[in-house]
Order: C-alpha cells, then sequence, then structure tokens
C-alpha cells in the first residue's frame, strides 16, 4: 500500500470515534456442540482526517468489536480533507471492490453506501459523491476507500511542489 508517510503515531490525544461496519458470524461444529465466533469490522476516525480500520475477532460480539478498535487504532492514517470534501478525484482498487470518488460541492451531503460512508464520515467528508464498482464486500470496500483517501493529494503542498500559489492550482 501506498502512503506510508501518512500515518499517524500517538492516538492519546486524538478523540476518535467508532462505527461499526460489519460483523460476520461464524459456526464451528464439533461433538460438543456448535461454537459461534464472531469477526467485527470497525472504522474509526475523528472527523478531521485522521481514520483507521480494524479487525477484531472473539467468542462474543462486544469483545470483537472492542479487539476491532485497538486494532484500528494501531493503523492511523492522515488524509487531506479541503473544505469538507476531497481536493480532486480518486479512483482506487482493493482485490474486488472498485471505488470511485469525487469532491462535491458544499451542501450536497455524503453520497455513498454504507460501508464507504462510514470511513468517509469518519474522516470528516461531509460533501463528496461517491460509486463502488465490483465486490460489495465491506471488508474490501473499506480498504479500496482509505486506498483512495491515502492517494489523495493535499492541495496545499502540490502548490509548494509546484512553486505556484493555490490559487493557481484550483484555476490552471
Amino acid at each position: 500500500m501506498t502512503g506510508t508517510d501518512k500515518r499517524v503515531k500517538s492516538t492519546n490525544d486524538i478523540e476518535l470515534k467508532d462505527r461499526l461496519v460489519a460483523i460476520n458470524r461464524t459456526t464451528k461444529v464439533t461433538k460438543g456442540g456448535r461454537t459461534f465466533t464472531f469477526a467485527a469490522m470497525v472504522v474509526v476516525g475523528n472527523e478531521d482526517g485522521i481514520i483507521g480500520w480494524g479487525l477484531g475477532k472473539a467468542g462474543e460480539v462486544t469483545t470483537a468489536i472492542a479487539k476491532g478498535v485497538e486494532a484500528a487504532k494501531k493503523n492511523l492514517m492522515k488524509v487531506p480533507v479541503y473544505k469538507g470534501t476531497i481536493p480532486h478525484e480518486q479512483t482506487a482498487r482493493f482485490a474486488g471492490a472498485e471505488v470511485f470518488l469525487k469532491p462535491a460541492f458544499a451542501g450536497t451531503g455524503v453520497k455513498a453506501g454504507g460501508a464507504m460512508r462510514a470511513v468517509l464520515e469518519s474522516a470528516g467528508i461531509t460533501d463528496i459523491l461517491a460509486k463502488s464498482k465490483g465486490s460489495s464486500n465491506p471488508h474490501n470496500l473499506v480498504k479500496a476507500t482509505i486506498e483512495a483517501l491515502i492517494q489523495l493529494r493535499d492541495p496545499v503542498t502540490v502548490a509548494q511542489n509546484r512553486g505556484v500559489s493555490l490559487e493557481k492550482v484550483f484555476n490552471g
């Protein structure tokens, strides 16, 4: 994956909110009966550009969610949010899931499906148009959406790299 320089180190001073994306129940049949285990996919974010995801597995749902939150806190990334939306269009793939993100004007809202919506709202994006193509598997959709957000380039950084003003980046 790209974007290893966008990792966030400290989680103590960041107020993170967690969202449950998916729960999967598996059954193991043994001589003594059935054993159920749960896997919980969780997305955490501070709604200001920091986001992470985690997968927790346990014998109970609440324990699986708690493990997922802890795993997500170890996997935080910084994504550019510019005026409540993203700076430019972006596509990304993970396994069979492909996502397309497009910036939107203020007041549009988050036009995205379930797993993508959780990721985008946790990142603090309030106006965006998003489309998922291919697989609808929530695990792969979350990973593809985060990959797309990591690949985004901040307009201030682009302006500095090109040696031009911020207005010239947007207006050409």
